[in-house]
């Protein structure tokens, strides 16, 4: 495929966008996990929506993708304790500008998922944004991002439940299931568990 032609400015990509997105605001347990990524436009991966539509398979397939032709990437989070300490929201939106910090390329916009967007100040600088409603199903490098974050934040999770086998965090990542709550009752919230979360206090 043709490469597209990038003008670079004082460390800048003119004309950049990166798309952000997160997963995991809703779980009992874990962290809040963010992306950024700037897409090529020549090669952009075929097959990109929202990631909670997409099998595991094709979300594990795309992530080698993206990851392969990407001008940029980069997956940041906020974890458990940041979430209880400042709120999920807010611990959103700080993951989600970790991630922007952590692109390789400065980009001059970013499209986010959702009605709301992280601090866009950055030290003697400020990057535009966008907040869209359903743009992980509606904008490329904001899917792309959402992949990237869901299957991060799944990979997290695994490796979790190895660490507290009791609450089988390998199969509902920490989401709020009635097997999840009934091990929470059970065997009483572990170190990742939201203490900020009414059913997690519930089991204090």
């Amino acid at each position: 495929m043709q490469q597209a032609q990038i003008f670079q400015i004082d460390g800048t990509i003119d004309g950049t966008v990166a798309g952000v997105d997160e997963a995991g605001r809703g779980p009992l347990a874990g962290p809040v996990v963010a992306a950024a990524v700037i897409l090529d436009p020549n090669r952009v991966p075929d097959g990109l929506d929202d990631s909670k539509k997409l099998t595991a398979a094709a979300r594990e397939r795309l992530e080698v993708e993206i990851r392969s032709v990407a001008l940029s990437f980069s997956v940041a989070w906020a974890d458990r304790a940041e979430i209880d300490a400042i709120n999920v929201l807010a611990a959103t939106m700080l993951a989600m500008r970790r991630a922007i910090i952590g692109l390789t390329i400065t980009p001059d916009s970013v499209q986010v998922d959702g009605n709301r967007l992280p601090d866009l100040r950055f030290h003697r600088y400020r990057i535009d944004g966008v907040a869209i409603v359903g743009g992980d199903a509606s904008v490329a490098a904001i899917s792309a991002a959402s992949i990237l974050a869901k299957t991060a934040r799944d990979r997290m999770m695994v490796a979790m439940d190895k660490l507290y086998p009791h609450y089988a965090f390998a199969q509902h990542k920490g989401y709020g299931t009635e097997m999840h709550r009934d091990r929470l009752r059970e065997h009483g919230p572990c170190a990742e568990h939201r203490r900020s979360f009414a059913p997690v206090r519930a089991a204090l």
